[in-house]
């Protein structure tokens, strides 16, 4: 059996669910994925390493189902809110480690919190978020929030810094900015490389706080 670290489960096989449960499968761990539809569990049985038909509000059939091998877990149901809920409780008596819930609503949000759920998702206000973020600002080709209000931003080198080091941006430090690094096509330059000399197709890796980003942004 693989190490419990390498072995996660997935409670629903929707859109969500089965996205999270293949991408595990392809980064090389194990998945116990379940669902109460037939066809979903039938559509996975040979994308997962284990597609079972199991209602996750029993936690009697979770533990039969494998979850408590498990270390980390993903509710992906949420139109069905007790559902949901009740799988989180029982994967906490389970002894699951790590559990990440998707919700679809504050109240959903505050019920998983308080009851243990490590991670609670809105997929759609997230990934609303992103495509605002990204739109907003077009040196912005991607960015990862880290909580807090902190981001890292992928940004592309404008024009006007074309030519220049790292040590000769002052506005980065003005900014209350840290600059990780270059990426430079598919080579990394670490952040030590302030003799670096910027070119137009870099991008710079820079965390910080959302408004300062965005300050940052504007200057230039």
């Amino acid at each position: 059996m693989p190490h419990k670290s390498h072995i996660f489960g997935v409670v629903g096989l929707g859109n969500f669910g089965s996205t999270v449960a293949t991408e595990l499968m392809r980064f090389g761990n194990s998945v116990i994925a379940v669902d109460v539809n037939e066809r979903a569990v039938g559509l996975h049985a040979d994308k997962v390493t284990e597609a079972l038909i199991v209602d996750a509000r029993d936690e009697e059939a979770l533990r039969e189902a494998g979850f408590g091998e498990c270390y980390g877990a993903v509710i992906a149901i949420a139109n069905d809110i007790e559902s949901s809920i009740l799988a989180a409780m029982n994967l906490k008596l389970i002894g699951v480690k790590t559990i990440w819930a998707k919700a679809v609503s504050k109240t959903h949000h505050r019920i998983l919190s308080r009851i243990g759920v490590d991670r609670v998702i809105h997929p759609q206000v997230d990934i609303g978020q992103y495509v605002a973020q990204v739109l907003n600002n077009p040196l912005i080709r991607d960015y990862v929030s880290l909580g807090n209000g902190y981001h890292v931003v992928n940004f592309r080198v404008p024009d006007s810094l074309e030519g220049h080091s790292l040590s000769e941006i002052k506005s980065i430090s003005r900014h209350d900015l840290r600059c990780i690094g270059v990426m430079r096509g598919t080579e990394f330059v670490g952040s030590g490389a302030d003799g670096c000399v910027l070119q137009s197709d870099d991008l710079l890796l820079l965390l910080g706080e959302r408004k300062k980003l965005s300050d940052f942004a504007a200057s230039l």
